[in-house]
């Protein structure tokens, strides 16, 4: 997680940050590292390669780092940054949204064009086929309609079917619904979509990428973002898919991050009703009406949810409990701590009234 006061980063830093992040073979954990051992990005981009090769990376990284493409299009990227409604959220910075900067593998840049703020709003993910039957679109039209009109931020991968159904109909509530795109926002896909994703921009809600501006669809970039709508979400509902769907990729994530996994049920002679019936036999919550999402979810519905608790509770496990109900084991592995002592913090927060265990999850209680 990014740490809890950090100084804010220069315009040198930045620009050497987004040479970084144009740089081939460079993910979460490579940019990271490099950031650890050289204290900055600019001493990073200013390094001997033989210092890049002595903490293993490829020397395809260090020989790219002063190629015109990659210096040009950070220089695009800061030109982009000087528009409105265009910003670009770093992962050891106070505004990254404190749910996706619990996961291993945040996006170290985060480039938003919208809203920033409601990245940090209470968020549920809805996933599906891309090949949707019209049941399944008007099932997922109708659960985003109660679920943004009970205080939820919408938050898709703006695919076509049931993401789009989602996205769409969160907004003819007025709700917020917040793209999270395989490609850079500049390069976006599919194109049947960009009226859509101008139409959440222009009325404050938000289409996100990790990737460069101009990074154009790659197979691998999609499985890759799925683990950003879980990330940032309490939790993923999966309307309609099959067995080969991303969208159980996205559940997979979402079970590994500590988020709720729920899946509705469809025909068993339905193939896209197959990855759901496979999800809830792996442990997803099956469900039927909103009712059953909002009453797992308890104290995030409109009118009952703050975004204060995750930022002012003190306690560690508080504030992975405002986030989302756990067990004690999942606790255990989100917080880094033993079991033991997890056990004995619950124990304590049950006593003072902070916390609650029902059904095997602890949940926090909201004053």
């Amino acid at each position: 997680m990014p740490p809890s006061a950090v100084a804010p980063v220069s315009p040198a830093e930045l620009e050497a940050r987004l040479r970084l992040h144009r740089l081939p073979d460079i993910g979460p954990a490579r940019f990271k590292k490099l950031l650890e051992a050289f204290g900055s990005a600019s001493k990073a981009i200013s390094a001997p390669a033989s210092a890049w090769r002595a903490l293993g990376l490829p020397l395809s990284c260090a020989e790219a780092r002063r190629c015109p493409e990659v210096r040009d299009g950070a220089s695009h990227a800061l030109a982009w940054l000087e528009r409105p409604a265009q910003h670009l959220l770093m992962w050891d910075q106070p505004d990254y949204p404190a749910l996706l900067a619990q996961i291993s593998d945040a996006p170290p840049l985060l480039f938003v064009a919208g809203d920033p703020g409601i990245l940090e709003k209470p968020q549920l993910a809805m996933v599906g086929s891309r090949r949707a039957s019209r049941p399944g679109m008007d099932t997922a039209a109708a659960f985003s309609r109660s679920l943004a009109g009970a205080g939820f931020v919408i938050t898709s991968g703006l695919a076509l079917g049931i993401d789009a159904a989602a996205h769409q109909a969160a907004l003819d509530v007025g709700g917020q619904t917040i793209g999270v795109l395989g490609t850079g926002i500049e390069k976006f896909y599919p194109q049947r979509n960009r009226r859509l994703a101008d139409a959440m921009i222009a009325s404050g809600s938000a289409v996100v990428s990790e990737f460069p501006l101009d990074a154009g669809p790659s197979a691998s970039n999609f499985p890759r973002r799925n683990r950003i709508i879980s990330g940032l979400s309490l939790g993923v509902l999966v309307v309609e898919a099959s067995v080969a769907s991303g969208s159980l990729i996205t559940a997979r994530l979402a079970a590994e991050q500590g988020r709720e996994v729920y899946a509705i049920p469809g025909s068993i002679h339905h193939p896209g009703a197959k990855g759901c019936h496979q999800l809830i036999r792996d442990g997803a919550a099956l469900v039927e009406t909103v009712e059953h999402i909002l009453e797992a979810l308890r104290g995030w519905q409109q009118g009952s949810f703050s975004p204060a608790p995750v930022k002012a509770a003190r306690h560690p496990l508080l504030a992975l409990l405002h986030a989302a109900p756990h067990t004690s084991e999942a606790l255990a592995d989100a917080s880094g701590w033993a079991l033991s002592k997890v056990l004995s913090a619950l124990t304590e927060l049950e006593m003072e009234g902070s916390a609650i265990c029902e059904n095997g999850r602890w949940i926090a209680r909201v004053s």
